[in-house]
């Protein structure tokens, strides 16, 4: 018989071999969607340069009037259709007011009326697609009645509510505060459809979720289930589209404004100094570049932004 002691054996691995295979370096903490989100947004290069150009003009229009503390509505008639200088960087228009401080007063009142118009068109949307998506018997109405503002020309419309509405406006509210609630909801009722289109797509493919099923089978409220898993999960899109209102909105009210039918003469907007700027082409072309390029400017720059937040919130282009 062989001694069983006689017999080698593979001798052990090493402790710190073992150790050395075993040891792993601790995984890093999960990433936020909201830091994935802002990656995916700062690699959109047109997207960011779009975000600094829109919040530098918001900066110059709301703080520029603090350091540039001409009044915009001082009429000096010895200055009168004056060109560039260091007293009036932009010069000044036919009644000697300067174009600068009217460049800033006008800003103001055009992104606010492209912020406000944007709010109301995205309630009405966001309420009408919700509602749509998720109730079955309310979804056909709805949407024919989408269809039918889809179908209503957009500018005709707007030019009858502003003639019809203009005048009792005026009177409950005066000139100023009349003509901006009439304007803001004349282009909200009329701009929320494209957002009712995409919330109720959404809403439509929630709703039959394992997590809204989940929720539903243990006896929550509908509201609940819109408040606490619908909303939140078409939040995205409707970010989107508020970026993008906001350049419908500007270039509607400049419209409305360049056609005569805006804020009064004496209430700066960048429609209005365009519509001004137009009798003086000729002359004093540079007077129509001003407004122009404010407008071409915060447009574009809102589109990039809206086109760059899309691509940042899709998970699937995350992904990719």
């Amino acid at each position: 018989m062989t001694d069983p002691s006689t017999h080698e054996t593979a001798p052990d691995a090493p402790i710190e071999a073992i150790a050395a295979l075993t040891d792993t370096k601790p995984l890093a903490p999960p990433r936020s969607k909201w830091a994935e989100v802002w990656d995916q947004f700062k690699s959109h290069r047109g997207a960011l340069v779009g975000g600094i150009i829109f919040i530098t003009i918001v900066l110059a229009v709301f703080i520029g009037p603090f350091l540039w503390t001409i009044d915009p509505t001082y009429i000096d008639i010895r200055a009168r259709n004056s060109g560039p200088s260091w007293a009036h960087p932009f010069g000044t228009d036919q009644l000697g007011r300067d174009t600068l401080a009217r460049m800033m007063a006008g800003g103001q009142t055009s992104i606010a009326v492209g912020l406000t118009a944007m709010a109301l068109a995205l309630l009405l949307g966001s309420f009408i697609g919700v509602v749509a998506g998720f109730f079955r018997r309310l979804d056909g109405p709805l949407m024919r009645l989408t269809d039918l503002f889809l179908a209503l020309p957009l500018l005709p419309l707007l030019l009858v509510m502003v003639l019809l509405f203009r005048e009792p406006l005026n009177k409950a509210f005066g000139p100023e505060t009349g003509i901006f609630i009439l304007i803001v909801v004349a282009i909200g009722i009329t701009s929320w459809m494209p957002t009712a289109r995409i919330v109720r797509g959404d809403v439509l493919a929630l709703k039959e979720r394992e997590f809204v099923l989940a929720a539903r089978s243990i006896g929550t409220t509908n509201f609940q289930l819109i408040a606490r898993h619908i909303l939140p999960n078409v939040m995205s899109p409707i970010m989107v589209s508020a970026t993008l209102g906001i350049a419908n909105a500007i270039i509607t009210e400049s419209a409305l404004s360049f056609l005569g039918l805006g804020f009064p003469p004496d209430f700066p907007t960048w429609g209005r100094l365009l519509f001004d700027a137009t009798d003086y082409l000729q002359q004093y072309p540079e007077r129509v570049m001003w407004p122009g390029a404010a407008i071409s400017l915060t447009v574009l720059s809102v589109n990039y932004l809206g086109d760059g937040l899309r691509d940042a919130l899709d998970p699937r282009i995350r992904g990719r």
